[in-house]
């Protein structure tokens, strides 16, 4: 972005029934920090930028379907993080609280489900 300096900060806004327990469950997940929690926002920051994650408090939430089904809500958008132990991986995302989804379309990822439902992706690193 041309306006961007590099003072700014960078991130996404996930809604979420319990915002202090699923930035938790990501600053575990990803070994980042919690930077900012409030009553209704929680806030895990990347300990080498200026990329955040925002869970925000969400009134009536309901969690995505995975995979999709007509007339249920849709996942909007999803994680993806590169792993080089799959397995391991997996094991230590299900262990913070993280369910295998049924679904599994490939097999170098697997999509999992945070405590509130929503997918993300472990994707092995083929190159290691």
């Amino acid at each position: 972005m041309r306006s961007r300096t590099e003072d700014m900060w960078w991130g996404t806004a996930i809604e979420a029934p319990d915002p202090g327990a699923l930035a938790a469950f990501y600053s575990q997940l990803l070994g980042w920090p919690i930077g900012h929690q409030e009553p209704g926002t929680a806030i895990v920051a990347a300990p080498q930028g200026s990329i955040y994650l925002v869970f925000q408090q969400a009134e009536g939430y309901v969690p995505p379907v995975w995979p999709p089904v007509d007339g249920q809500q849709r996942t909007m958008m999803h994680f993806d993080f590169q792993v080089g132990d799959l397995d391991s991986a997996v094991a230590d995302a299900v262990a913070l609280g993280a369910e295998l989804a049924d679904d599994q379309p490939q097999e170098h990822v697997r999509v999992l489900l945070d405590p509130a439902g929503h997918p993300f992706c472990l994707c092995r690193d083929d190159e290691q």
